[in-house]
């Protein structure tokens, strides 16, 4: 069997529960021999076999369920337990001498990645298991560097964002996490942008005053999964781009309602018209790609983001001086008329024309 990742082997399943369900629907008028049944069930039966051995995929919508509440269980349970370790040091740390808080600081997160790789070796069922240590051993890491700096009064520096990143993007690749590869990128951001700061004279913990140094990083994440394949990852290639298409958005939105906060050497008021129709150039534009391209997540935060800045400036035009009632139907309207576009388009790209 072809080297696949877990969504797509779980998509064989499925194809092949559909494929049974359809040929009995067909059965009064496509007649198959019995020994053609035989060996159609026989194959089957060995591709879900190899399958489940390979991939702990679900064989029934029972098993599927319980799959999904199994993901979510490992979600709550890997957060509840990193926010347990990190109550634990704060505390206990006082009661420890300077050389055990170091021992303990360092011993953490190579005990815990530990446990991580011991569990990963087990069979499928125990990655929900792997997922929720590969938490903690993050959450060990992230204190470990805090409390160490804290300690040796280290200057404080967005070099630690660039570790958490990458041990947070090992464990996520390792182990096909895409929450730690969330935290990853999140963490990326917050360095690029902060040494974009630097490098302009801004103090690093002030980024946030100039969301123009996270435009760059954002389009170049947003691209990367059509550079890098991430094929053998599920859902990496849209966490890539559904984040990143957020934080592009949300920098933009800003910048459209605080025009003082961007490089450019025009008036507030300009800056904030050059954001608005560049906020919603970037997601009809994403929309656009997302039909193309087949990205279904991206079509949807394209249209959330299209229809914030569009009902931002329908605030801004209306709000003080229509009747609210009247303000409201124009936002039902508008939504009643977007509904016909996206209509529209659906059929276009059901034919072949997008």
């Amino acid at each position: 069997m072809e080297k696949i990742n877990r969504a797509e082997a779980q998509a064989r399943a499925d194809d092949i529960h559909a494929f049974r369900r359809e040929l009995s629907r067909l059965s009064p008028m496509v007649e198959l021999s019995q020994a053609q049944h035989v060996a159609i069930e026989q194959y089957h039966r060995e591709q879900l076999q190899q399958l489940q051995q390979s991939h702990d995929v679900d064989l029934a919508e029972g098993a599927k369920r319980l799959s999904l509440g199994m993901q979510v269980v490992s979600f709550l349970g890997a957060w509840a337990l990193a926010a347990s370790v990190f109550f634990f040091f704060q505390q206990y740390w006082g009661l420890l001498g300077t050389a055990w808080q170091v021992l303990v600081l360092v011993a953490a997160p190579l005990v815990s990645l530990a446990m991580v790789i011991a569990i990963a070796k087990r069979d499928g069922q125990a990655r929900y298991f792997a997922k929720i240590a590969a938490m903690i051993s993050f959450a060990c890491f992230v204190i470990n560097l805090a409390l160490l700096g804290v300690m040796f009064n280290v200057t404080p520096s967005p070099a630690a964002l660039v570790m958490y990143s990458l041990y947070a993007g090992l464990l996520a690749y390792a182990l096909g996490i895409k929450l730690l590869l969330a935290v990853a990128m999140l963490a990326l951001f917050g360095f690029i942008g902060a040494q974009s700061a630097t490098y302009s004279g801004t103090y690093w913990l002030s980024v946030g005053e100039r969301p123009e140094h996270f435009i760059l990083p954002t389009l170049a994440l947003f691209f990367l999964p059509s550079v890098i394949s991430q094929a053998r990852y599920d859902g990496f290639a849209s966490i890539y781009r559904v984040l990143s298409l957020v934080a592009l958005c949300t920098v933009i939105l800003v910048l459209s309602n605080w025009g003082r906060a961007s490089y450019l050497p025009w008036g507030d008021d300009v800056i904030e018209g050059t954001y608005q129709l560049l906020g919603f150039a970037v997601s009809a534009g994403a929309i656009l790609l997302g039909i193309k391209q087949g990205w279904a997540a991206v079509v949807a935060t394209g249209n959330v983001f299209f229809f914030l800045f569009l009902y931002t400036k329908f605030f801004d035009w209306w709000w003080g001086w229509l009747p609210k009632s009247l303000f409201f139907l124009l936002l039902g309207l508008t939504a009643i008329l977007a509904l016909v576009v996206f209509t529209r388009l659906r059929k276009l790209a059901a034919g072949g024309e997008l």
